[in-house]
């Protein structure tokens, strides 16, 4: 699926999103899907959309249907013999989970635990080719209702930028994300964010450093908030441990589904840690999985759950998902609340692969 508007971060250009939905049927006859939400190089994560299909394909289907389940979260400890590999685990977990609350007759959001039917939304704008651009793409979005703005920085376009879009918009709430591309050295740069009241600084050095991050949050007012870091409940004991972060941004697909992201979200709970729900430029099925997820209670800042036409001309879900003064209302209806829109869905397929048990 073609995006709307490149999105660019620091790690590169991104222009279309290629990927797997996974259609999980009963004997009733009742689907559920999910949706794989890597991306076709392992610029976020080591995993692709083809090492996605290969690991769904060949190791955990064959797991998931040997024998039956009578629950979801079953399905975590049956995928336990294959290390890593988080985000085929979650597209086909999730599936699952959409199954099970239809054939509950459930939304899915209360079947987790949820407490919110009203989703507080940000948007993640990705780097301009310039701040005048930056800006009107900006006040658009103040427009549109949403409540919260995080800016995509670098090297060499982060303090400048930042000042000219808070000397524009003195009051919004504005974070900021470096996808990893600073360097503890980089700390008298990084200082110079705390002069405009950023809600956090995401993810500035290295996906694998919890000791750097610590040190940086000691030197920096503002709250640091982990996200590549974290891909297992360990790893959010270990930022917690060391004081690596205060607010970590949860992704359903990349920590491996739906009974982690319930784990992380009661340890949280109990070390006062700030949640809040990234977006992973997913089609309408993610989407509709990471409301779900930002519906739990410390979940408490806005998401990245934008608009389906914040990404794409047509979505391939039914309603598509709709902002409306900064909220989403999820659909009170059974499972993920949205239909696939079979119609879209074909169209927008390239290749169809059927796996029986």
């Amino acid at each position: 699926m073609e995006y709307k508007h490149p999105f660019v971060t620091s790690f590169g250009r991104v222009e279309h999103k290629d990927f797997y939905i996974i259609e999980v049927i009963d004997e009733d006859g009742v689907s559920g899907f999910g949706e794989t939400e890597a991306f076709t190089t392992p610029w976020y994560t080591e995993e692709t959309t083809e090492t996605n299909r290969h690991v769904i394909e060949k190791l955990l289907v064959p797991l998931l249907v040997a024998t039956p389940i009578a629950h979801p979260e079953e399905i975590t400890e049956r995928f336990q013999k294959i290390r890593r590999n988080n985000m085929a685990k979650a597209a086909v977990e999730s599936a699952v989970w959409d199954l099970f609350a239809k054939k509950k007759k459930q939304p899915l959001y209360q079947m987790i635990g949820g407490t919110k039917q009203v989703i507080d939304v940000g948007v993640s704008i990705g780097l301009q080719t310039s701040t005048h651009q930056l800006l009107k793409v900006i006040e658009a979005k103040l427009s549109d209702g949403y409540k919260r703005v995080k800016l995509k920085i670098k090297p060499g376009n982060d303090v400048e930028l930042v000042r000219e879009v808070r000397r524009a918009f003195p009051t919004i709430d504005l974070m900021v994300d470096a996808n990893s591309a600073y360097k503890l050295s980089d700390l008298k740069i990084l200082q110079q964010l705390d002069q405009f009241s950023l809600q956090m600084i995401e993810q500035p050095l290295a996906n694998d450093d919890f000791v750097e991050h610590a040190s940086l949050q000691k030197q920096l007012q503002t709250p640091i908030c982990l996200d590549e870091s974290i891909h297992t409940y360990s790893d959010v004991k270990t930022a917690v441990a060391l004081g690596s972060c205060q607010i970590i941004n949860v992704k359903m697909s990349r920590v491996g589904g739906i009974k982690h992201v319930k784990e992380i979200e009661k340890y949280a709970t109990e070390h006062n840690i700030t949640l809040w729900c990234g977006g992973m430029l997913e089609a309408g099925v993610g989407r509709a999985h990471s409301l779900a997820v930002a519906s739990l209670g410390q979940f408490t800042l806005p998401g990245d759950t934008a608009a389906s036409d914040n990404y794409w001309h047509r979505d391939i879900i039914a309603p598509a998902v709709h902002v409306k003064n900064g909220q989403v209302h999820i659909p009170n209806k059974p499972g993920i609340g949205y239909e696939v829109d079979r119609e879209a869905l074909e169209y927008f397929s390239i290749e169809k692969i059927v796996l029986n048990n």
